[in-house]
């Protein structure tokens, strides 16, 4: 499968975005999504994690009553709605798949696609 992540942008603090992946294949369906973010010398980190029929979903403590992770599976999209954001929220937002297993790990997606910049200014 094949991601294309969009919708990142600069936004103040207290603002919102919402960023979408498209992904590529008929098998959308069949695999767990999340979404990951990467700042400036730090290791990627897990920000939401649904699964295959988005029946589950699961949020880093971080982002926990701002961010909603959802996906439209006859649109092969997932999305990533962030409400009131932060400075600290800034980073590369990655969007991935998982045919391994449901769940926040990094080491549980195989595929990913290339990062949206999201900035917020204090």
């Amino acid at each position: 499968v094949q991601l294309q992540a969009s919708g990142g942008g600069l936004v103040q603090a207290g603002g919102s975005l919402r960023l979408s992946c498209a992904a590529s294949g008929r098998t959308f369906n069949s695999y767990n999504m999340g979404w990951f973010r990467q700042a400036p010398g730090k290791e990627r980190e897990s920000v939401a994690a649904i699964s295959m029929r988005g029946g589950s979903t699961d949020y880093e403590d971080s982002v926990k009553g701002r961010f909603t992770i959802s996906r439209d599976n006859a649109k092969n999209t997932v999305y990533l709605q962030m409400n009131s954001l932060k400075p600290e929220d800034t980073a590369v937002y990655y969007c991935a798949a998982s045919s391994r297993g449901y769940g926040l790990g990094v080491k549980l997606y195989d595929y990913w696609g290339q990062g949206t910049q999201v900035t917020v200014s204090s």
